[in-house]
């Protein structure tokens, strides 16, 4: 049931030091806050000497959600760390440090170091990212930090921060099952153990048995809840947000990401910023940030490039039921197109596909590239039984390649899927 993370790096100080890692700590996802809290006890406790920081959590949206923080943090003049994950293309994507992402060269002595310290304790691949992040960030000056939880949120290496200057949850979906419970209320509870004492733990609107269960664990820990629909609210309509909360009312434009589950993320940006004091974010920064926010594969239209030519075709990460639910919503007005899909064999590939029935009039399933994914054929074979006319290829170029011409294409299923693509078209996140 593992997912087993990985990377690849043209720097050679920074692949001899993956190439370490993968040696070093075993594969897939580990949850517990064991490892990661005697390895940075190791470092010296850096993430003890972070700036303030933005902590969210979610399902789907938390890493939109961060994008829209840190265009609306930049744009009043704040410096910015960054943490998110997975990375697309390079590993370096993870961490941002004051708006650039990290240099090889300190990537590869950062690495250096957490696996220095790191003997006896077989750190997951994920918690020695995130040490590398908070030595990293505790160097460099900087007003605020983001932090994006990598899964769950309880258990999550993230968690270590002690006293987050305000917390997020985006939305919530069945995912990780494995790791995180099957039911929307236990995923609900994992997701709000990022829960702080005397912390706002700012949050959208859930169905009932998952908002009682984030109130619930916001109660037991002493954390001050502020859900959508009664700490604030936000409306999207034509020209873009409308948000309110017991300050006034802002009316934003439309966010420059499509798909109107962004004007929901970038409304939780806002409510996170609007609910607490350290930083001042006016209302023209969050003007600004809603033209200016970049977040790579989330419904992406692609540039003329080496692999797509001059065609349209868009690109979108989402990897689970509830993302594809959304993305279909997103792209209802330019069906009919070409769907190019995969799945990896640990999702639910008929709650990826089953929303773009009636929009896709043929999918093209593919593989993802040294990951555990479902064969083409075997993807091919569940859209045909959803009435998908399906056929499987051996990759993404012999895909698009039998794509009809002067129609649409959307890429979707799984970000390892997107990063394959935009390294393939010279569109690497920068």
């Amino acid at each position: 049931m593992a997912v087993v993370d990985r990377a690849r790096s043209d720097h050679p100080g920074v692949q001899a030091q993956l190439h370490r890692l993968a040696q070093l700590s075993p594969g897939g996802d580990r949850l517990g806050l064991d490892r990661i809290t005697r390895l940075l006890d190791r470092l010296g406790r850096p993430h003890a000497a972070l700036p303030p920081v933005f902590h969210v959590a979610g399902t789907n949206g938390k890493g939109s959600t961060c994008a829209f923080l840190r265009a609306a943090l930049e744009a009043a003049g704040h410096r910015v760390h960054l943490f998110t994950s997975p990375h697309l293309v390079r590993f370096n994507e993870r961490f941002r440090l004051a708006g650039k992402l990290i240099e090889d060269g300190a990537l590869a002595q950062l690495l250096a170091e957490v696996l220095d310290a790191s003997t006896g304790i077989e750190p997951s691949f994920f918690e020695v990212a995130t040490a590398a992040a908070f030595l990293a960030f505790s160097r460099e000056p900087a007003d605020a930090v983001i932090l994006e939880v990598g899964m769950g949120g309880r258990l999550d290496a993230t968690n270590v921060i002690e006293r987050p200057l305000v917390c997020g949850i985006a939305a919530l979906g069945i995912d990780h099952q494995h790791w995180l419970g099957s039911s929307l209320a236990e995923i609900a509870g994992e997701k709000a153990g990022i829960a702080k004492p005397g912390v706002p733990l700012v949050t959208l609107k859930y169905e009932p048995t998952a908002a009682a269960r984030v109130r619930a664990v916001a109660a037991e820990r002493g954390a001050n809840w502020l859900p959508c629909g009664s700490a604030w609210n936000s409306a999207a309509n034509g020209s873009g947000i409308h948000y309110r909360d017991c300050r006034g009312e802002l009316l934003l434009p439309r966010p420059r990401l499509p798909g109107l589950h962004q004007h929901q993320n970038a409304a939780l940006a806002v409510a996170m910023l609007r609910h607490q004091d350290r930083l001042l974010v006016p209302e023209s920064a969050l003007v600004v940030a809603m033209g200016a926010v970049e977040w790579p594969a989330r419904l992406q239209k692609l540039g003329p490039g080496p692999l797509i030519g001059s065609r349209e075709v868009w690109l979108d990460g989402g990897h689970n039921a509830d993302a594809a639910q959304a993305l279909a919503e997103a792209v209802r007005g330019m069906a009919p197109f070409t769907l190019i899909a995969s799945s990896l064999r640990i999702k639910d590939p008929r709650g990826l596909l089953a929303p773009f029935r009636g929009l896709a009039s043929q999918v093209h399933a593919v593989p993802i590239a040294e990951h555990d994914s479902f064969m083409p054929a075997e993807l091919a074979d569940i859209a045909t039984e959803l009435g998908m006319p399906a056929n499987p290829f051996g990759g993404i170029e012999d895909a698009l390649a039998a794509a009809p011409a002067g129609r649409p294409v959307l890429i979707a299923g799984s970000l390892y899927l997107a990063g394959e693509v935009l390294a393939l078209n010279g569109e690497a996140p920068a």
